[in-house]
């Protein structure tokens, strides 16, 4: 099929769609929209059609990305390969991207394995840009526009502090955590053990992971419709130079949730539920154990009775006051560790809890989950004079189309696929950090599709 524009004839680009995950839909969608042909691949070939169906002009493949030989024919056939599978696969798209001289997308961070082959792209000619979605993503176009205006003007950024939230809209929010699930329970959880670091009145601090959910303090928006908590992520000391503020005192990127979340998840720890450690008693069984039995086992409770159970947890976790207890108490027999119903045995302490959790805890019909990003910034001006701004983006999602979350990892993705065939992105390894790459990524997600951040003067 051939398209005229002006008189010349234009063979449509072609583009290879690697994921199953939720935000490949929208991606796949936007880029059909903009009469680019669609090659969805999966592991599976029922997962890839799933995701095709309806959708003209796709076509769905099963394709092994650890087959280099497969990668390499189905790279070879397109325009640009765009990874949305675990970012530790990364590297290996990216590698038959290199041999076969086709341009990459992904959402991911740069991991150093990327790094690592950033001369090898450079040699290939090729375009590898990452770090083109939500968070990574969006929050940088507006970090880096801010940090921009600041700066040419003769100001300094003295703090800047990034939160954002995936969440249940406050209606769906009725449950202990506060909390639904639209992607793996068990990789949120085990996020919530990864050690944070950031700069803080000029010190770097660190938070081990088993810690974490200790600091975490309500935070306040501005927005006082919601009650959120924060807690730092992962490593934020980079962003200094990422950003360009060696100026900055302090430097906090972290995370969102609803008030009561750190409570239920610290006592969750504390009793071993988040145990990656295989236990004989969790292994696949045509007659699992119930939960009160499973529970009073990991506590090793005198039995499996509520009173006994609730003994056992007071003795490995302290609550702050009677409320508390009653509180956390009810959210655990919510979840249903003190029930007889079954197990869904999964080996561990972790993903048997994760599969109950995944199953009381999923999206119903009709529910909307929530994006909520700000950034805050604490500026002096050239004449000396303070301000406090904040960039806020608060997006709900559509029960009868995508969800926020979906929407804005799946439409800044396309958008950038679409600047990369254009040619408008330089070549090497890229990610936004540079106003010449973010300001025509955020004007076009502004002007064309409604996404952006409202920016305020709070003091």
């Amino acid at each position: 099929m051939q398209k005229i524009f002006g008189g010349k004839s234009t063979t449509p680009k072609k583009a290879l769609l690697l994921g199953a995950g939720f935000v490949v839909k929208p991606t796949l969608t936007f880029l059909i929209d903009h009469d680019v042909e669609v090659t969805v691949a999966c592991r599976t070939l029922e997962s890839a059609q799933k995701l095709c169906k309806d959708v003209k002009g796709t076509k769905a493949i099963s394709l092994d990305v650890e087959n280099a030989e497969a990668l390499d024919a189905e790279v070879g056939k397109v325009d640009v390969a765009i990874s949305l599978i675990p970012y530790t696969f990364h590297p290996l798209v990216i590698k038959s991207a290199i041999r076969k001289k086709v341009d990459v997308v992904t959402t991911s961070y740069t991991s150093p394995a990327m790094v690592e082959l950033e001369k090898e792209i450079q040699e290939a000619g090729i375009t590898v840009m990452n770090e083109i979605g939500l968070d990574p993503g969006i929050d940088h176009l507006y970090a880096v526009k801010t940090i921009d205006e600041v700066h040419k003007a003769g100001g300094k950024i003295k703090s800047f502090l990034s939160y954002c939230g995936g969440l249940p809209a406050p209606e769906a929010s009725a449950n202990p955590l506060g909390y639904k699930f639209s992607w793996s329970a068990r990789g949120m959880l085990l996020a919530l053990g990864n050690t944070a670091r950031f700069l803080k009145d000029g010190k770097t601090e660190e938070i081990p992971g088993h810690d974490l959910m200790s600091v975490a303090k309500p935070y306040s928006t501005g927005y006082t419709g919601f009650a959120f908590v924060a807690y730092p992520n992962r490593d934020s000391t980079p962003f200094k130079e990422k950003y360009s503020i060696p100026e900055a005192s302090t430097i906090i990127r972290g995370t969102l949730r609803y008030a009561g979340f750190p409570e239920m998840i610290r006592c969750v720890v504390d009793l071993d539920f988040l145990s990656q450690d295989t236990q004989d008693f969790l292994k696949p069984s045509s007659n699992p154990l119930t939960w009160k039995e499973a529970t009073a086992k990991i506590l090793n409770s005198t039995s499996s009775s509520e009173q006994d159970l609730t003994w056992a947890i007071s003795s490995k976790h302290s609550f702050a006051n009677t409320e508390e207890k009653s509180r956390i108490i009810a959210g655990l027999r919510w979840i249903g560790l003190f029930s007889s119903d079954p197990i869904i045995p999964r080996s561990t302490p972790l993903d048997t809890l994760c599969a109950t959790l995944e199953k009381k805890m999923a999206y119903e019909n009709e529910e909307r989950d929530l994006v909520f990003l700000q950034h805050r910034f604490e500026i002096e001006h050239a004449d000396g004079k303070k301000e406090t701004r904040t960039s806020t983006l608060c997006e709900y999602g559509d029960p009868k189309g995508y969800s926020a979350m979906a929407k804005l990892v799946g439409i800044p993705c396309g958008v950038a696929v679409m600047q990369v065939l254009a040619g408008k992105m330089q070549k090497g390894l890229l990610a936004p950090y540079t106003p010449e790459i973010c300001d025509p990524l955020r004007n076009e997600l502004r002007e064309k599709y409604g996404i952006d951040m409202v920016e305020q003067t709070v003091a």
